[in-house]
């Protein structure tokens, strides 16, 4: 009877057992919140993942991230990740026990120069388990020591890491598991529950229901604090974040890393409420396959098109956008449209927007003929290019007519180079975006119009183009070209390695000394597009992040400092021949100016050459450092003539050559 007792008292224990499992699984009542609900209002990126520990294992073992954590800079950038890391992999029943459940990350900013980042973890009806709390506890090992306190309700666990004296902070709010290592974070969740604002917000969720959810993890964000965000890592403000935060409101995307480390990202972004015009007149405004690469140089390091149906159309629905948006700021740019139009006689539709094309782009590029510079492009596809000249060739004679600039076109290779002086006209145009083109010289090249402010910019490219040494004929910007649409309404495209020496001249020496040593950390990923494409009244959006090994980059440069400068040549008996008249190329950035002049790093003067029409035409002279004179002669139209002479250290002529 004892037995029978004993069996039947535990029988009854294990039925009472199942019973409570089946109430909390199966009969009690549903109160499940969302993830999204705990996440504070001021998140600059959410994570989003269906399989947590699967994700994680992916981009952890990873060739990019491994090679990216031998960086000082990125360990820090990832050290809150790498501690959660830590601690499932210390103890790995916790780690099998979170696998398969949705898991949210956010990144906040807690200071100036500080971001926290906050993890919420949907445990669904098990954490209704009182057993629970107590399960964590008996997993972690004694480096770890666990503490509780209430906050609003809520019981916070604090778990504290023995050797890095950092704590964990942890709660349960109904069926989800907060944590982060800034407790003031899981205490604004609780806070902002019951009153959620991403879960709320209905630009957020515009965008959330249209994401996919078959990939390796989401990726939300958020552009209101995209700002904060970049202050962490400068205090140097930069238009593009700016522009970003001021026209976007927020961007998804579904993320997978493939074989290469190459990251994928398909999403959506919706604009801004006071977003510039022309990104809502792009959104109306169709798409156009990518031409201009048949003219970017393969040392382009930043492409930006912008495709449409039509340039016609475009600008059409750009001055309506502005009329309904602004009434004032459309009465602005008409005026500044009408007064050009005056001043010059000339009709800005009929002799400028209806010979434009479907494609327009701007290009940074990394040019041999302007040191120290970045080169900035504009490069119009036309209709018409015999419409286009007639009507440029038009606006020329105006601009003559109306104004002192008296400037011929000049001829290299076969292009001619003209002056376009209407001051700020693409501003007007086009909006500050193009502000950048204020009285640029302009070229023809194929079907397309180049407009830049340096000459050598359009030089530079025309050889390119001349040469076929151009991004449409670059293997490796033509297979990630073919990770895109080949159609969209805007597409930007960055050559890193390309980007990076760019950067690099124009940087101060404090920014230079930290770009050498990143440098592999950086270029390792040459390639990076992202693409926008109408639907509805969102952009479809894509990004591609291309990895390479970094031994394999540095073998793969995209380009060669083609300008071989000639040098001065002597005989092995120090006999001097006619090649001391070999002179460099020179180019000058105005073509109007009368003189061109080069000097020493001491400022004494080097070389100094009459100019016309920016081409070498009357007298050459050459100079030792301490002023001397080494070499003279005269250009007529950019070629050599009469006699040169050539003078040794204290100016005595010893050779000379009759050209």
């Amino acid at each position: 009877m004892t037995k029978k007792r004993i069996f039947f008292g535990l029988l009854a224990m294990v039925l009472a057992y199942i019973g409570y499992l089946l109430y909390i699984f199966v009969l009690s009542p549903k109160t499940n919140l969302q993830s999204i609900y705990l996440i504070p209002k001021d998140a600059v990126f959410v994570i989003e993942s269906d399989q947590p520990v699967e994700s994680w294992k992916k981009i952890s073992q990873s060739d990019a991230w491994k090679h990216l954590n031998k960086n000082d800079y990125f360990a820090t950038l990832t050290e809150n990740i790498q501690k959660v890391d830590t601690i499932f992999n210390n103890n790995h029943k916790l780690f099998e026990f979170f696998d398969g459940r949705s898991l949210f990350i956010s990144i906040h900013m807690v200071s100036q120069k500080d971001y926290g980042i906050f993890y919420v973890l949907d445990l669904k009806r098990i954490a209704k388990l009182k057993l629970l709390k107590t399960y964590l506890n008996t997993l972690l090992d004694e480096g770890y020591t666990l503490s509780k306190r209430n906050y609003h309700d809520h019981e916070i666990l604090e778990i504290y890491d023995r050797s890095s004296k950092e704590t964990m902070y942890m709660a349960f709010v109904k069926n989800q598991l907060i944590a982060s290592y800034t407790h003031n974070l899981v205490e604004a969740a609780i806070d902002q529950y019951k009153e959620p604002y991403l879960g709320r917000n209905l630009n957020f969720l515009e965008i959330n229901k249209k994401v996919g959810y078959e990939d390796l993890f989401r990726l939300y964000l958020q552009y209101d604090f995209l700002d904060d965000y970049y202050k962490r890592f400068s205090n140097k403000p930069a238009d593009w974040i700016k522009n970003a935060s001021e026209n976007f409101l927020f961007s998804g995307f579904s993320f997978d890393l493939d074989g290469n480390s190459a990251i994928t990202a398909n999403g959506f972004t919706n604009i801004g409420f006071d977003n510039e015009n022309y990104l809502e007149a792009l959104q109306k405004s169709g798409t156009a396959k990518r031409t201009i690469p048949k003219i970017a140089p393969k040392r382009t390091a930043l492409y930006i098109s912008y495709g449409f149906d039509g340039f016609a159309k475009f600008y059409e629905n750009f001055e309506t956008v502005q009329k309904e948006n602004n009434t004032v700021q459309f009465e602005n740019y008409r005026a500044g449209i009408e007064k050009v139009e005056k001043f010059l006689k000339i009709d800005v539709k009929e002799n400028f927007v209806n010979w434009i094309g479907d494609e327009i782009a701007l290009l940074q590029i990394k040019s041999d003929l302007s040191k120290g510079e970045n080169d900035l492009a504009l490069v119009l596809k036309v209709n018409d290019i015999n419409s286009a000249k007639t009507n440029l060739d038009f606006v020329l004679k105006q601009i003559k007519k109306k104004t002192p600039v008296k400037f011929k076109a000049v001829n290299y290779n076969d292009h001619n180079i003209n002056f376009l002086s209407i001051k700020g006209f693409f501003k007007i145009l086009l909006g500050k975006r193009f502000e950048n083109f204020d009285k640029p010289y302009f070229t023809m090249i194929d079907d397309y119009v180049v407009f830049s402010n340096n000459p050598n910019t359009l030089k530079s490219m025309i050889d390119g183009y001349l040469i076929e040494e151009t991004l449409s004929t670059s293997g490796d910007f033509i297979d990630f070209n073919k990770k895109f649409d080949s159609e969209s309404s805007l597409f930007a495209y960055s050559n890193i390695p390309v980007l990076y020496d760019n950067m690099y001249v124009l940087a101060d020496r404090g920014t230079k000394n930290q770009l050498r040593k990143n440098k592999d950390f950086i270029i390792c990923f040459p390639q990076v597009g992202f693409q926008l494409t109408p639907e509805d009244n969102l952009f479809e959006s894509k990004l591609v992040v291309d990895y390479q090994d970094i031994e394999k980059v540095k073998t793969k440069a995209q380009f060669e400092n083609s300008s071989k400068l000639n040098t001065v040549l002597h005989s092995s008996n120090d006999e001097i021949t006619d090649a001391v008249f070999k002179l460099r190329p020179i180019y000058p950035t105005d073509l109007n100016a009368k003189r061109f002049t080069k000097r020493y790093s001491n400022g004494s003067i080097r070389f100094e050459v009459e100019l016309k029409d920016g081409l070498k035409h009357g007298r050459y002279r050459e100079y030792y450092k301490d002023g001397t004179e080494k070499i003279t002669g005269r250009f007529k139209k950019d070629e050599q003539v009469g006699t040169w002479k050539y003078h040794d250290a204290q100016g005595k002529p010893v050779h000379k050559k009759k050209f």
